[in-house]
C-alpha cells in the first residue's frame, strides 16, 4: 500500500504524519518547539531547532505507524507562512533567528511607506503589513551591514520555512518554494506568478537569493545524506498551511471556503483562476496548485485564535490544560458580558491596525475565569464573523456554510458560538488535521498515489453541522457592540502612537 508523509511544520510545533491512500492516518507524532519573545511585539524562531523537531517527529511516526521509511511514496511539507530566515548557501547554517509572522517590529517601516500600498497591493494582492516576509527580509540585512553584503555577493539564500526544510531534506541541493508561499511574501506579483525585481528593488532584497518557484504539487527534489530516512524519497507536495487545509477540505473550486483555527484564524474562499482584488481590506493570494495554472483565493487573517487560549492557560494560568476553556466558557454568566478585542500582536484583516493591542470591556467586581474564558472565544468567533462579511461583499454572494478545521475546532461550545455570532451553518471536518491532510494530498496527486481532485474529494469527509440558535436582532446587537469595541481599540492606540 503506497503511503505519504505529511510534514505540518506550525508556529508553536511540528507534526509528522503517515497516511495511506484511504488518507487514514497511521502514525502522527507532534513535538513543540521554543518561542523567543526578545522585545514587546518580537517573535522569533530558531531555525536548527525547527529542522531538529522534523528530524525527531518523522522517526517516530514511522515508527508509531509500523513503516519504514523505504516504503515512502512520496513527502508532502506544509508550514506557517510568511516566516522567514536567511542561511549561508554554503555552510546551510541560519545567519540569524527567523522572524516569525507575528513578529510586529516593522511596523514603523510599514507606516513610513504607507503612501506605496496602492501599487504594492495591486502587484502583490497584500497590504504593507509586518506581517508578509519582505519586510523581515529587509530589516534583517539592514540590521547587520555584513550580512546584506553577502546576500548581494550571492552567499546567503533567503526563504520561508518550507524553503528551509527542503533545502535540508535534499542536503542542500533544492532552494525551491511553492506560489502558494511566494505570494505572501510582497516579492511575487501574483498576476505574472514570478518574482518582481521592483518589489526586490523596494525591499532591498537581492533577487538571486529567492528558491525557484513551483506548483505546489511538483518535484521539489528527493532526501538526500539524511540520518532519518532513506536517499531518494521524492518531496512531490509543498503549499503554506492555510492554502493546504483548502486542500484537505477538499477545497479546489470557485465557492469553496474554509477556516482553519490555530494559533490563529485564516479564512479563504476559493475564487478559481480570478484574482478578485478586495475592495474591504482582505487579502489575495494564490491558492494551492495541481499544476502550472494559477488559482486563486480571497483570504482573511485573524493574527490571534488558539494563542488567546493559550495566553489564558500559560500567562494568566486560569486553566491547566486548552481543553479545559469549553467548559468554563459554558459556565460564563450573561449577566457579565465582558468583551475581549484580541490584538495582542495587533489586528489583521479587515482592520490591519499592527499597533493596536488586546483589550478588555465590561469589566466588573462579578466578572470571573469563566466571563474572560467566554470573551476569549467570542472575540475569535467575532473576528471571523467580519472576515466571512468582508469576503462576501467582495464575491458578491454570501457564503452558505462555514467549514472549519484546526484545534479549536474540537471545541463543540465555540462552534457552537461561531454558528451563532455567524448567523449560518459550521460544519467540523471529520479530520482536524486538514493542513497536513492537505500537504499530504497535493504529494500524493504527483506521484499517483491519487489520480485526480475527485479522487481527494471523495476522501474529504464532514462531521458535525452547528445551526445558529440566535435571532437576527439578538445576533445583530452583539455584532454591533462588538464592532464599536474593535473601532475603540483602532482609533486608541492610533492615537497612542501618533
Amino acid at each position: 500500500m503506497p503511503l505519504i508523509l505529511a510534514i505540518d511544520q506550525g508556529t508553536t510545533s511540528t507534526r509528522a504524519l503517515v497516511l495511506d491512500e484511504r488518507a487514514q492516518c497511521l502514525g502522527s507524532v507532534n513535538q513543540e518547539f521554543t518561542q523567543h519573545y526578545p522585545r514587546p511585539g518580537w517573535v522569533e524562531h530558531d531555525p536548527i531547532e525547527i529542522w531538529n523537531s522534523v528530524r525527531q517527529v518523522v522517526p517516530q511516526a514511522l515508527t508509531q505507524a509500523k513503516v519504514e521509511g523505504k516504503q515512502l511514496a512520496g513527502i508532502g511539507i506544509t508550514n506557517q507562512r510568511e516566516t522567514a530566515l536567511w542561511w549561508d548557501r554554503g555552510t546551510g547554517q541560519p545567519v540569524a533567528r527567523a522572524l516569525v509572522w507575528q513578529d510586529r517590529r516593522t511596523t514603523e517601516f510599514c507606516r513610513a511607506h504607507a503612501a506605496d500600498e496602492p501599487w504594492l497591493r495591486q502587484k502583490t494582492g497584500l497590504v504593507l503589513d509586518p506581517y508578509f516576509s519582505a519586510t523581515k527580509l529587509h530589516w534583517l540585512l539592514d540590521s547587520d551591514a555584513g550580512l546584506r553584503r553577502r546576500a548581494e555577493r550571492g552567499g546567503l539564500a533567503a526563504g520561508t520555512v518550507d524553503s528551509w526544510l527542503i533545502w535540508n531534506l535534499t542536503g542542500g541541493r533544492v532552494h525551491a518554494t511553492d506560489v502558494s508561499n511566494a505570494s505572501r511574501t510582497l516579492l511575487f506579483d501574483i498576476h505574472r506568478v514570478a518574482w518582481d525585481d521592483e518589489l526586490c528593488r523596494y525591499f532591498h532584497v537581492p533577487p538571486t537569493a529567492l528558491p525557484r518557484v513551483l506548483p505546489s504539487a511538483a518535484d521539489f527534489g528527493v532526501t538526500a545524506g539524511l540520518d532519518f530516512l532513506p536517499d531518494g524519497i521524492p518531496i512531490a507536495g509543498v503549499a503554506g498551511d492555510q492554502q493546504a487545509a483548502l486542500v484537505g477540505q477538499g477545497g479546489f473550486a470557485p465557492g469553496d471556503a474554509k477556516c482553519t483555527y490555530g494559533t490563529g484564524a485564516f479564512y479563504l474562499a476559493h475564487t478559481g483562476d480570478k484574482a478578485i482584488p478586495s475592495r474591504h481590506r482582505l487579502l489575495t493570494s494564490l491558492a494551492a496548485t495541481v499544476d502550472a495554472r494559477p488559482q486563486y483565493v480571497l483570504e482573511g487573517s485573524v493574527f490571534i485564535a488558539g494563542a488567546a487560549v493559550q495566553w489564558l492557560r500559560d500567562g494568566l494560568r486560569l486553566f491547566e490544560s486548552a481543553a479545559a476553556v469549553e467548559e468554563l466558557a459554558a459556565r460564563a454568566d450573561p449577566a457579565q458580558p465582558a468583551i475581549f478585542v484580541p490584538a495582542l500582536v495587533g489586528l489583521g484583516a479587515p482592520h490591519w491596525a499592527p499597533e493596536a493591542r488586546g483589550v478588555l470591556f465590561g469589566l466588573t467586581r462579578g466578572t470571573t475565569a469563566a466571563e474572560l474564558a467566554r470573551a476569549a472565544l467570542d472575540g475569535v468567533a467575532l473576528q471571523v464573523v467580519d472576515l466571512v462579511d468582508a469576503a462576501d461583499r467582495d464575491a458578491g454572494h454570501a457564503l452558505e456554510t462555514l467549514r472549519v478545521d484546526g484545534g479549536m475546532a474540537q471545541n463543540a461550545w465555540f462552534l457552537q458560538r461561531q454558528a451563532d455570532l455567524l448567523g449560518r451553518p459550521v460544519l467540523a471536518a471529520l479530520q482536524k488535521e486538514a493542513t497536513a491532510l492537505g500537504a499530504a494530498f497535493l504529494a500524493g496527486l504527483r506521484v499517483g498515489v491519487w489520480n485526480d481532485v475527485a479522487a481527494l474529494k471523495r476522501l474529504t469527509h464532514a462531521g458535525k453541522t452547528f445551526t445558529p440558535r440566535l435571532n437576527d436582532n439578538e445576533r445583530q446587537g452583539i455584532l454591533a457592540t462588538w464592532r464599536r469595541a474593535v473601532q475603540a481599540v483602532i482609533q486608541f492606540y492610533a492615537a497612542v502612537t501618533s
